[in-house]
């Protein structure tokens, strides 16, 4: 199953107020596990960038101001994303941009029944507890101290080891082919060759009490002193 985990960096909060998206990132992921397969992009919102969004992301306009247009990219992204499962923490906001950014540039919006949030199934597995992406790390005990201002794409990639995590970990499925294959597979003896030449073959010795070995156990049993299986009688 193909999955895709997507993070954005924005000019703010709202779309529809005139912020816009400065940064995708997109990691794949197959059966559960990371490919190394990305996508990632720095766009020109040809507006502004406010002091308070700029101290979250580190992106300045200057920095942005020679990026493409959303437009120009906007192909290969959907191309990458193809008709596999969004996963995104607080998902609905990561969506309301990029659907924004679709509309401005003629495509149609992504449907929201794909969209996966991280942040809804924090509050079902913790009720109670944080659910930022620092809170839920240090929970599952992922190194993000590399991580020192938001990104899209290293968010993108840490929240991928989140995911997995919260959806049961990387021991899922590991194995289980050879296990079924050993268990369903005859046991046959090893032939006498691999044995050695020095080591002298023995019978193998019946699994079954001998009458002395039953004898020296009524023996044992008698001398108890209140058996638990009595306290049942």
């Amino acid at each position: 199953m193909r999955e895709i985990i997507f993070d954005t960096e924005t000019t703010g909060f709202d779309p529809r107020s005139g912020d816009r998206l400065v940064e995708i990132g997109c990691v794949e992921l197959i059966d559960r596990r990371e490919t190394g397969v990305t996508f990632h992009a720095y766009f020109n919102p040809e507006r502004d960038m406010p002091a308070a969004a700029e101290a979250v992301h580190g992106l300045s306009i200057q920095f942005l101001s020679d990026k493409p247009l959303f437009a120009t990219r906007v192909d290969e992204l959907l191309e990458f994303l193809g008709d596999a499962p969004l996963v995104a923490h607080n998902a609905a906001f990561d969506f309301g941009f990029v659907n924004a950014e679709l509309a401005r540039a003629g495509r149609g919006a992504l449907d929201m029944a794909r969209m996966c949030c991280t942040v809804q199934m924090a509050r079902k597995l913790h009720p109670g507890a944080k659910h930022s992406l620092d809170a839920l790390c240090t929970r599952y005990g992922i190194d993000r101290s590399h991580r020192v201002k938001h990104g899209a794409l290293l968010d993108a990639e840490l929240l991928a080891h989140l995911y997995i995590e919260m959806t049961g970990g990387r021991q899922i499925g590991l194995g289980l082919a050879a296990s079924t294959a050993s268990a369903t597979a005859p046991v046959t003896a090893a032939p006498a060759a691999s044995r050695g030449p020095d080591r002298p073959y023995r019978e193998p010795r019946p699994h079954k009490a001998s009458a002395a070995e039953l004898a020296r156990h009524a023996e044992f049993v008698a001398g108890l002193n209140q058996p638990l299986w009595l306290d049942t009688v």
